[in-house]
């Protein structure tokens, strides 16, 4: 467990897209991307929080957007790729990683709300750069190897109910413990 302080300098880097499947397949629930800057955050000093979003025109989507801007996140976008044959693309690795390694000589903490194995490499180089490494994501869909790595793993299945909202269409599944 990573012991926090005040003085601390906070990057939070949202890979949007992994976040938002895993929660509407594990509980078809929402991500409240407000709640969960504040829990990641804690005491220190956020200096910067990034959301890598792919735009695709979805009904809905503007609403998402605005719900990253108005909880004081940042947002990469690109549009989807759709090739000729119908397969679709929306990787934001690349980006995700050069920005971790641009802002790492700045930060303390850098945090991934992210559960893809992809970025091991990200946080192998890190942490030989002496950043503390946070991985915030469901524990059900984290690499273990990635949650094994990092400082501290906050696993979001463990209060659910902290970090997903719920249409009047969709009710959990699971009872929500306060």
């Amino acid at each position: 467990m990573l012991i926090s302080n005040k003085y601390q300098r906070v990057l939070v880097l949202i890979d949007a897209q992994n976040l938002y499947h895993s929660a509407k397949n594990l509980y078809k629930a929402r991500i409240n991307f407000a709640n969960l800057l504040k829990e990641i955050v804690k005491d220190r000093q956020l200096v910067r929080a990034i959301a890598y979003v792919v735009k695709s025109d979805e009904p809905g989507e503007s609403l998402f957007f605005d719900a990253l801007t108005n909880a004081g996140i940042e947002m990469r976008m690109k549009d989807l790729q759709v090739y000729p044959d119908g397969t679709k693309k929306a990787d934001w690795d690349v980006g995700l990683a050069v920005d971790a390694i641009r802002y790492s000589n700045l930060m303390d903490v850098i945090v991934l709300a992210t559960g893809d194995g992809d970025f091991i490499p990200l946080i192998e180089y890190l942490r030989q750069q002496g950043r503390n490494i946070v991985v915030a994501n469901f524990g059900r869909t984290t690499s273990s190897k990635f949650k094994e790595l990092a400082d501290e793993f906050i696993d979001l299945d463990k209060t659910p109910g902290k970090f997903l909202m719920f249409s009047n269409k969709m009710r959990p599944s699971f009872r929500i413990r306060k």
